[in-house]
């Protein structure tokens, strides 16, 4: 039974800083997300859920925890795609509502669209029933307390998973960057820029993003594997390579169809997690990758 499951809380980790309560976090998810793999959720459900869960919690640069814009709002933007049938669905700038990978989701499950943005990603969002948020200047006041500031560039959320059924899916969330202009949208709501899964792997990506959508980073790792035959960690450090040329720094995780996993970063840190039946729990920040 081969099953993998590759969270990361963004590639903003900076050095001096305790992330403890991240670490913790991050570890009952992703003992909870092994039970769930285990008992034959999709990798679908199990992605959401994860990236869901994260978004909650306020520790992050996402959901709960996103910093304003340059005027003080809270546009948010999320992704998740299906990799067999290759289905996706994104948001981008999405305000009001509690749950972006959610919102996302919705738009996947409708099938008509690949994304919504702005309004119609948030009237979708309400016509769904998702959460919303009651006062945002009360709501997004985590980012404070996780230490989200003017040099916090980066703090994406991300999980990548392959079930007991052989599917592989992959989900990313974001407030963006701190104090970014009105409407600025990132690579983690493009499909093969910040997220990409297909029946070759799936891969979530946090940094910089503009240097990620110039490097189309999440898909340039299945078409190196597919193409190039190479391995998936020799595929994901190539894209990272690709996205410092481009100026910006950052990570990814990936999984394969065979359940092998990639955690690379080429920041300061990088906070993440991961798990597969071959492999007990583990959870790390500032740890290299090979």
């Amino acid at each position: 039974m081969t099953y993998a499951l590759v969270l990361h809380g963004g590639a903003g980790a900076r050095l001096g800083v305790d992330y403890t309560v991240q670490k913790e976090h991050m570890r009952q998810l992703i003992t909870a997300g092994q039970g769930m793999l285990v008992d034959g959720q999709s990798a679908l459900d199990v992605v959401a859920w994860a990236i869901e869960e994260m978004e909650a919690s306020g520790l992050y640069v996402a959901g709960k925890g996103s910093a304003p814009n340059s005027l003080g709002g809270f546009e948010l933007d999320a992704s998740i795609m299906h990799g067999p049938e290759r289905r996706a669905g994104a948001v981008a700038a999405i305000e009001g509502i509690i749950s972006p990978i959610r919102a996302a989701k919705v738009v996947l499950d409708d099938g008509r669209h690949v994304m919504l943005a702005g309004a119609g990603a948030q009237m979708a969002a309400r016509a769904a029933g998702l959460a919303e948020v009651d006062d945002a200047d009360t709501y997004y006041s985590e980012h404070v307390s996780h230490g989200s500031n003017e040099e916090a560039n980066h703090g994406t959320v991300g999980a990548v998973a392959l079930d007991i059924h052989g599917e592989l899916a992959a989900g990313t969330s974001t407030g963006g960057t701190f104090g970014k202009r009105v409407g600025r949208v990132g690579d983690t709501p493009i499909i093969g820029s910040g997220t990409w899964a297909d029946d070759t792997v799936a891969v979530s990506c946090t940094g910089l993003g503009e240097a990620f959508m110039r490097a189309n980073a999440a898909y340039d790792v299945s078409a190196r594997m597919r193409y190039g035959k190479v391995k998936l960690m020799q595929a994901c450090h190539a894209v990272l390579d690709d996205v410092a040329r481009f100026g910006g720094d950052g990570g990814l995780i990936a999984i394969d169809a065979a359940g092998h996993i990639a955690m690379p970063y080429n920041s300061d840190g990088m906070k993440r997690a991961a798990v597969s039946n071959s492999m007990n729990p583990v959870v790390q920040v500032f740890e290299p990758e090979p």
